[in-house]
């Protein structure tokens, strides 16, 4: 049987000693490229590049506009029948090229030059015609391909995609762009969920809202507990203001005591300190305060009157846990 393990681990191996060699590249150059995107507020980064090089500029492309860098990717063959008029004078193109000879990407240069765009290349040669003729050129240089036959890019692909990598995360931390701001540009992703859904996003309100007065029975609040499903109930006063639980909990509590639950009033075995949230919280952040407590359900007030109930089930559709 050929020996597939032995290949793979092969081609780990030349990968990781690319890799390796590859900090040398984080010098003057490549303070210079992230200056240049810095300092570029109004424009856009440009990523360009053919073949194998295309794909990884799509994903560099993708992790700078996902980071704070506005970023797309404009195919080098495109550009030259129409796309070229997506980019504008003062962006930056982002120029990627193992050779840096890609004769789709130099025929550009004259015209990108003419609208006044700074060039920096990504290739493997410092001397080459791109490398050259770009505002600056960051170096990707690998000993050997991972394939055999030296022909595939391989450790060159993964050696450019660490750089933009680089690129990318040395930007981030330079602009101070937090979690939240990733957020913004994730809004359908768990991440985004995490940090922008509140609370008042998945509660229960009106209708929803399983309540009971203090001087209700026992009995007739487990029949609002089940049919509304939630798990417990609020108990609130005249004047709308929650004084408090009764939870499933409280019920296993009741039942231990053997207390008539048709004679006994709620007010009476409830949970008198309830947790309670501010509807206006992140969703996040209820889900916090239950995992603290060993809690399943959240009481929702603003200046003490009931608003809103949440439970852990509304959490975890919502996909924030």
């Amino acid at each position: 049987m050929f020996n597939y393990r032995s290949v793979a681990q092969q081609v780990l191996d030349t990968e990781i000693q690319a890799l390796q060699q590859l900090d040398q590249y984080f010098d003057d150059n490549f303070d210079q490229a992230c200056e240049l995107i810095l300092s570029n507020s109004n424009g856009k980064v440009v990523v360009m590049g053919m073949g194998k090089s295309g794909h990884i500029g799509n994903k560099i492309a993708a992790s700078l506009a996902s980071t704070g860098t506005s970023a797309f990717f404009v195919h080098p063959g495109e550009a030259a029948h129409g796309d070229l008029g997506m980019i504008e004078s003062g962006d930056i193109v982002l120029a990627i090229s193992y050779s840096g000879e890609s004769t789709e990407i130099l025929s550009l240069y004259p015209v990108l030059k003419r609208l006044k765009v700074q060039i920096i290349s990504i290739t493997g040669n410092p001397t080459s015609t791109m490398a050259r003729l770009a505002n600056t050129n960051l170096t990707i240089k690998v000993p050997k391909e991972a394939c055999p036959l030296g022909l595939a890019p391989t450790s060159s692909t993964t050696a450019t995609l660490v750089m933009g990598d680089a690129l990318t995360v040395a930007l981030l931390e330079a602009r101070g762009f937090t979690a939240d701001d990733f957020a913004l540009s994730h809004p359908g992703g768990a991440l985004g969920r995490k940090l922008l859904l509140k609370i008042s996003d998945i509660m229960h309100s009106g209708d929803e809202l399983p309540i009971v007065s203090p001087d209700t029975p026992v009995s007739e609040a487990l029949l609002e507990i089940s049919q509304k499903k939630l798990g417990f109930t609020a108990v609130i006063d005249n004047d709308e203001q929650l004084v408090g639980v009764f939870t499933d909990g409280d019920l296993r509590r009741v039942l231990d005591k053997r207390v008539d639950i048709h004679s006994s009033l709620i007010k009476d075995v409830m949970t008198k300190k309830p947790t309670v949230a501010n509807p206006d919280m992140l969703a996040v952040e209820g889900l916090n305060m239950m995992q603290e407590k060993a809690i399943t359900g959240l009481l929702l007030c603003e200046q003490g009157k009931l608003v809103g109930v949440l439970s852990i089930h509304d959490l975890l559709k919502a996909g924030v846990m």
